[in-house]
């Protein structure tokens, strides 16, 4: 068994049978090869449903919207990439130089991307059963560390501010750099007189969310 084959077995659960499909999963569009972008498409409708079904039978007294709270905190890019890590899935990227020299491995968004492209490989590889097995065992640790409805933090600021009779926050994007592949985005927040605050991230969405915590830590919740 080739180290990749023997590493897709202890990550995914099961042997691959067609291993070329994992190496599409894994190849980024900087490689030349064909990339795993019409993978990451399926395996991010594959990783809703299982969830929002896993959620569904998890919490049956939740209202729609707090089973969309704890849905997005689960799906975001953020989350894929944690499990990617856990995974150890950066050895076995297949990236471009230019993208190797970027620090793509490290990449939010490919770690996130390829995640989800993996379990559109299972899927085809092995069927529903087998992409749902892995997720649920991948994912049970996110799940059940949830006790209550998260509140996203953009959520949680545009509710502060109206607690307060304050104008709604405006996020602003102060600065773009790095490439296409790997950007990284700067974004300030300000509720006017009452505060504002500034982070970084490898989204836009990414930035907004780090910029609305950073300010609600300085309201103090």
């Amino acid at each position: 068994m080739s180290g990749l084959a023997a590493w897709l077995t202890a990550s995914l659960g099961t042997a691959p049978r067609d291993l070329t499909v994992y190496e599409r999963a894994l190849t980024h569009g900087s490689h030349g090869d064909a990339d795993y972008q019409r993978l990451e498409f399926l395996g991010d409708r594959v990783l809703g449903l299982v969830i929002a079904q896993w959620l569904y039978q998890a919490y049956p007294n939740d209202k729609e919207g707090q089973l969309s709270a704890r849905f997005n905190n689960l799906v975001r890019g953020e989350t894929c990439a944690q499990v990617a890590r856990a995974l150890r899935v950066q050895p076995h990227l297949r990236l471009g130089k230019q993208a190797r020299d970027d620090g793509a491995f490290e990449s939010d968004n490919v770690l996130g991307d390829v995640t989800e492209a993996l379990i559109g490989a299972l899927l085809l590889d092995h069927g529903l059963a087998a992409a749902e097995s892995f997720i649920r065992t991948q994912w049970a640790g996110y799940l059940s560390g949830q006790a209550a409805a998260p509140r996203h933090p953009k959520s949680a600021l545009q509710e502060w501010a109206a607690a307060h009779n304050r104008k709604p926050p405006v996020y602003t994007v102060t600065d773009r750099t790095g490439p296409g592949h790997a950007p990284r985005f700067t974004v300030s927040v300000s509720l006017g007189s009452a505060g504002e605050a500034r982070a970084q991230g490898s989204s836009k969405q990414e930035a907004e969310t780090a910029a609305a915590s950073a300010l609600l830590e300085k309201l103090g919740g």
